[in-house]
Order: C-alpha cells, then sequence, then structure tokens
C-alpha cells in the first residue's frame, strides 16, 4: 500500500504544487544532473523559508522523504497530507532513535531522504552559509546508511514571505545549485569520517552560494533575509495606499482571497484525489442493487425516531456512574466487523461539578489523530462543560484489522454507510440517556464534517440540544454522491452496478439532513461553511440554513479542512452565550 498510495500522492501533490509555484516562480537550477541519480543518497539543503521543501522537490525527478519538524505533526489534516507524501517527523532539539532509524532504513533502500542540517529557517550570521556550524546529525546518517550527501543551496525562497510576490505572472526568481556528492568514506575510521564529511559538506555550501550570487549577479535583496521582514515589507509598502474595509495587513482583499482560495483547493483536491484512490479498494457484488431495493424497501416505513430509536444499556449507566474516563459498551447495532462492535468514548469531566452540561464531540472522516479534540475537550472543561470524544464508527478504537481509520465509514457500499451512520446516531442516544441519569441534563453538539453529518441527524431526532455546531457537515446525500469530487469512484461503482440517484433518494427522509428538519429548536443551529470548500460547499450549507428556519451560518475563509474553523465556531457560540 506504501509504495503504490504513497507515490501516487507524492505525484499528485507535485502536479498542484507545480501549478502553483510554476504561475508565481521562476526557478534557475545549476547541476539538476547531480540529484537525479538512482541510487539513494542523503539530500542536505539549507533552509531559508516554509517553500523550500516544495520547490526542491519540483526540480528534482526522484521522489525525497523529508524529514519535517515534528510540531507539524500535530495537526491531524497537516499530519495526514506529510504521511501521504512519506515526511517523517524529527525533533530538533534531541536524537531521536524511531527518526534515524526510519532514515537510515530507506537511505538502505535506496530512496532520497531530505533534510535541513541548519535545524530550522536560518540567515545572516545564523545561516551556515555565511559559515554557521552544521548541526550533528547529517554526517552520522550518511556514514551509518553509507550512501553520499548532496548538498543543495536554495536562494530566493524567502521572497515569497512578501504577499505581491503572488501576484499572477510576478514570476519571482528562485536559484538553486546542486553540488557533488560528498562521500561517506567507508575506508575511514567512523571517528575520522563523521569530522570530514560535516567539513566538506560546509565548505560545499558557502562554494554554492558564491557561485550562486557570481552567476546571477545577485542583489542584497535576494540574499536571504528574516521573514518577518520580508512580510514588514509588504505591510511597508501597502500603508502609502488606503486600505481597504476588513483588510488589516493593507494588502488587496482580492488577492488575498485568490491565495486562501488557491491553499484550500490544493489541500481539498489532493485529499478528494487520495480519498478516490483509497475507495477503489471496494467494488460492488452483482447483487448489489437488489440489497438496495430490500433495504430502502424496509426504511422508507420508519420515520426518523424510529430509525434511530435507541435502547437503553445498563453497562452504559454503571461506568458513567463510576466515573470512568474511558468507556466502552456494545453497540445496538452488530457489524460484520467485531472491532466496530464495540462504542467508545473519552469522557472528560468537568471539575467544576458532576452536573455541569456536557459537549459532544464528533470527529470528521478518516481524522488522523484526536489530539486536537482532547484539547478542544479540555478548553470546555475550562468553561465548565463536561466533554465527551465519541470514536464513530469504523474510526480509531473501532478499526478493522486491515483496514484505515475510517476507511470502512464512507464507501461505494451505501447500506454499510447508512448503517454507520445510523449506529452513530444510536450511540450518541444511549449516550445522552445515561448523562441523563447521571445527572447531565443539558448537551452540546460541537461536531466536523462527517461528524457534523451525524450530528445533524442527532438534532432531528433530539430536542433537549443547548447548541448544536456543526462545520463543514455534509448535509445534502444527493450532492455528497453523484456532485461531489470526492465520491468520483464511489459515483462509478454505484451507476456500474445500475444503482440510479432516484432509488437513493428514496432514504434521504432518513438520512439527509437537508430534507428533513431539526426536532430540536433551530435557533440553536450553528452551520459553519468554509468560503472555498468543494466538499460541503457553501451554497449547500446557505440553502439548509434558510430550511432550518432560524438557524445561523457562519462563513470562514478556509476550504474543507482546516483549523481556524475550529476557532472561529468557538469564538461565536460564546458570543452568542451558548458556552
Amino acid at each position: 500500500m506504501r509504495s503504490h498510495f504513497h507515490t501516487f500522492a507524492y505525484r499528485t501533490g507535485k502536479l498542484l504544487v507545480g501549478l502553483l509555484f510554476g504561475c508565481i516562480t521562476r526557478v534557475r537550477v545549476l547541476r539538476r544532473e547531480s540529484a537525479n541519480r538512482s541510487d539513494g543518497f542523503l539530500l542536505a539543503a539549507n533552509h531559508i523559508s516554509h517553500f523550500d521543501p516544495f520547490i526542491i522537490s519540483l526540480v528534482i525527478g526522484r521522489k525525497i522523504d523529508w524529514m519535517t519538524i515534528a510540531e507539524f505533526f500535530r495537526r491531524p489534516v497537516v499530519r495526514f497530507l506529510l504521511c501521504a507524501i512519506d515526511a517523517f517527523p524529527v525533533d530538533r532539539d534531541r536524537a531521536d532513535r524511531k527518526t534515524i532509524r526510519t532514515a537510515i532504513e530507506r537511505l538502505k533502500e535506496g530512496d532520497v531522504v531530505g533534510l535541513f542540517p541548519e535545524g530550522g529557517i536560518r540567515d545572516g550570521v545564523r545561516s551556515l552559509l555565511e559559515g554557521a556550524p552544521l548541526r550533528p546529525g547529517a554526517s552520522t546518517l550518511a556514514q551509518i546508511a553509507g550512501v553520499p550527501i548532496l548538498p543543495c543551496v536554495i536562494l530566493g525562497s524567502d521572497r515569497l514571505y512578501s504577499t505581491k510576490r503572488w501576484l499572477p505572472l510576478r514570476r519571482t526568481p528562485v536559484w538553486i545549485a546542486f553540488g557533488n556528492p560528498i562521500s561517506h568514506f567507508p575506508e575511514v575510521a567512523k571517528s575520522e569520517a563523521r569530522p570530514r564529511i560535516e567539513s566538506e559538506l560546509a565548505s560545499a555550501f558557502k562554494n554554492l552560494y558564491a557561485e550562486l550570487r557570481e552567476k546571477f549577479q545577485l542583489t542584497v535583496d535576494d540574499l536571504p533575509h528574516p521573514p518577518r521582514e520580508r512580510m514588514k515589507r509588504c505591510k511597508a509598502s501597502a500603508s502609502f495606499t488606503s486600505p481597504r474595509p476588513g483588510n488589516r495587513s493593507g494588502c488587496p482583499t482580492n488577492q488575498q482571497d485568490r491565495l486562501h482560495r488557491i491553499a484550500a483547493s490544493g489541500i481539498d483536491g489532493f485529499l478528494c484525489v487520495s480519498l478516490n484512490l483509497l475507495h477503489i479498494r471496494h467494488r460492488l457484488n452483482g447483487c448489489s442493487r437488489d440489497e438496495m431495493e430490500r433495504y430502502v424497501g424496509e426504511c422508507e416505513q420508519l420515520n426518523a425516531q424510529q430509525y434511530y430509536a435507541s435502547p437503553r444499556d445498563n453497562n452504559l449507566v454503571d461506568a458513567l456512574k463510576n466515573g470512568l474516563a474511558n468507556i466502552t459498551w456494545r453497540s445496538p447495532i452488530e457489524t460484520q466487523f467485531p472491532a466496530n462492535n464495540t462504542a467508545y468514548s473519552d469522557f472528560f469531566p468537568s471539575k467544576h461539578h458532576r452536573n455541569a452540561p456536557t459537549v459532544l464531540i464528533l470527529h470528521a472522516l478518516m481524522s488522523t489523530s484526536p489530539v486536537g479534540y482532547r484539547r478542544c475537550a479540555e478548553h470546555f472543561n475550562e468553561l465548565g462543560w463536561n466533554a465527551c470524544f465519541i470514536h464513530l464508527p469504523y474510526h480509531y478504537s473501532r478499526v478493522p484489522q486491515g483496514y484505515w481509520n475510517g476507511e470502512l465509514a464512507i464507501t461505494c457500499d451505501l447500506i454499510r454507510n447508512a448503517e454507520g451512520l445510523r449506529q452513530g446516531v444510536m450511540e450518541l442516544r444511549q449516550l445522552m440517556s445515561a448523562l441523563r441519569e447521571r445527572g447531565s441534563g443539558e448537551f452540546g453538539v460541537l461536531a466536523t464534517s462527517y461528524g457534523g453529518w451525524i450530528g445533524a441527524l442527532l438534532a432531528m431526532v433530539e430536542s433537549d440540544l443547548r447548541f448544536v455546531a456543526l462545520m463543514a457537515p455534509i448535509v445534502n446525500i444527493d450532492h455528497a454522491i453523484w456532485e461531489s469530487p470526492a465520491a468520483r469512484s464511489i459515483r462509478r461503482e454505484l451507476r456500474g452496478a445500475n444503482i440510479e440517484p432516484s432509488l437513493v433518494a428514496r432514504h434521504f427522509h432518513l438520512s439527509s439532513p437537508i430534507h428533513n428538519v431539526p426536532a430540536c429548536d433551530p435557533t440553536r443551529v450553528l452551520f459553519v461553511a468554509g468560503e472555498f470548500d468543494s466538499i460541503a460547499p457553501l451554497e449547500q450549507l446557505e440553502a439548509i440554513q434558510q430550511k432550518w428556519c432560524g438557524s445561523e451560518l457562519l462563513r470562514v475563509r478556509q476550504g474543507h479542512f482546516g483549523y481556524r474553523m475550529l476557532r472561529d465556531t468557538i469564538k461565536r457560540l460564546k458570543e452568542r452565550g451558548d458556552l
């Protein structure tokens, strides 16, 4: 799976990044052929901006596995993207055995591993280009793995911190030079080899830096500057013009919107391609249409309250009364996957009082890490709320062996999709019932994407919800199946099985929020839409907000994936008095 999926993800990402940087940069390269050798090697480059790994990857034909600082892996969406292209975390403050082992294994397999031996963005006297000492590590990896180090110097990329450099056809020049491979000196003792490698590497950086300056007649402005200085120049130049309303930086509003849209479209597009690639693993059988006919025929006889009715679970009630932090109980729906038949919730009790209101936190489809949600739960604790982070069907502790986190939640098997949604809503209702017996009588819902879909369905059957905050929820199933860019592979399978939209629509009264109305007070519902979202489009959320008369719509300048939405949502909930 790694060799195919990760290679495909890398090439797709490289294509998208190439389209972006191809419009705004003009890259000039010296000795490109040095980087296109067929064996494994360690690519060591200076670091002057966050754009460096993207631009360097574009000019090299080989796939590069970048060593990336661990801080970037704390954000689930970023972690997913980095892991998809085979980047791996490195702690710049200490030696991590797992990181070292991963790098050596990949180098020995003939891969290219990229790193920045400065340990971070550096300029001036802090840069190895100006003689600053190298951080230890590159020579050790090369010596142990038995591969050469290829030095690389990049200049000009730091100017992209200035917003005006992103204007169309501006084509900011960037210069890259590759040196000659530096041997790992197998004939020399380790104690002598590593200092020798570091000495040659330091000299190579200085020589390449001088070569670029002389070859392209670079000016002082072309040389590395601190990122803050580059950004201040944009603000300083903009201060002579009249800032537009709502634009604090003074840079053109339409320019910022264009940048946000491009970035959001790139991330959304990459993840849509990844989802479609993953869906290829799933196929429908020859009886799929008959099974679908039978299923929707049975469901047509039910209303939402009947479909999502949940039995009382004594074990769940006891677990909550005993104050357990990790709560498990038997799911009311049995599936063919035993791992998915156990419901799971992380319970974060408020320190203020036992009977505090409880917020139910529902994560997104294939959410890569629960860390951010758990931090959010701790924030709610500080506000006097209990918090429950629920593992939705086929996610986290409920992933069957051999599958990815959340892979089975949404596929071309629409019956399993519907039963997964039903399972999630029923388990939430069981949890709420048990919490009521415990003494917590008020509830809030904070839900994202797939979790937002389940949260909207919960609002269709539960009336006593203090607030329902749905961030980029899937609300129109007709659009999600037949128009969404994330469902191309699903559509292909459905059409091949002769499952047409009219058949699927017979289940909308149970599974599509936009075709229904809430049981709770609509004024308690807050829809949050990404203005550049292509998966849960703004117009779909505008439509359901109008249908759920009295609900509110908050717009956020991001795509389907991003963290600004969570921050703005909590801020709005506080302003509304919900928290």
